[in-house]
């Protein structure tokens, strides 16, 4: 384990190696699972807020969903995540004409209507961030549906934590993935 301020980070974060491949898994993700993405507190919000923006970008069944449910729900255990359609996929999924699943915040972001990219708990995917009083603990979801991802980071020789830079900065800042990359860097013998 890595401790790096207020987060404990496991030692598989850059053991593992890690490159989403979309053209195989066709963003099974978010359209996998029994619950909707985590969704931190500040994001409700903005999720309502960012939803008439996002909405034409969406699928009529997820639309659906949340003008009944609303742009988040919560879970059995009392935390807020995005609602689910037919129990399963994510709200805000629509289909390329690939048939790759994507978020269409995300597609709202890209086209400049919106200055939210996604939830963080997305962007940090496979990471999952459990937050205790004193600290988060970020771990490794390993999970099947991903199991193109790993074969494609070992090809490129990607560490999970090289492939989600972007977004572990986005969540704690540049100083503290600094510190990380060094760390590791040192730990591995790499400069």
């Amino acid at each position: 384990m890595i401790i790096i301020e207020d987060t404990l980070i496991s030692d598989e974060i850059y053991t593992e190696c890690f490159v989403c491949d979309l053209p195989v898994c066709h963003g099974g993700c978010c359209v996998h699972g029994d619950a909707g993405a985590p969704l931190e507190k500040d994001e409700i919000a903005i999720l309502n807020k960012i939803y008439p923006s996002v909405k034409p970008y969406m699928r009529k069944v997820g639309i659906d969903v949340i003008e009944e449910t609303g742009t988040y729900v919560e879970d059995i255990d009392g935390e807020f995540t995005t609602p689910l359609v037919n129990k399963q996929e994510c709200a805000y999924v629509f289909f390329d004409e690939d048939n790759i699943a994507k978020c269409a915040i995300e597609k709202a972001w890209e086209e400049k209507e919106i200055d939210f990219k996604k939830p963080v708990s997305c962007h940090l995917y496979p990471i999952r961030v459990t937050k205790y009083s004193n600290y988060d603990a970020i771990n490794y979801h390993r999970w099947p549906i991903c199991d193109c991802a790993r074969k494609n980071g070992k090809k490129l020789n990607v560490r999970i934590y090289e492939f989600l830079k972007e977004s572990l900065t986005r969540k704690y800042g540049e100083d503290w993935y600094e510190q990380l990359d060094a760390y590791i860097k040192l730990t591995l013998g790499e400069k």
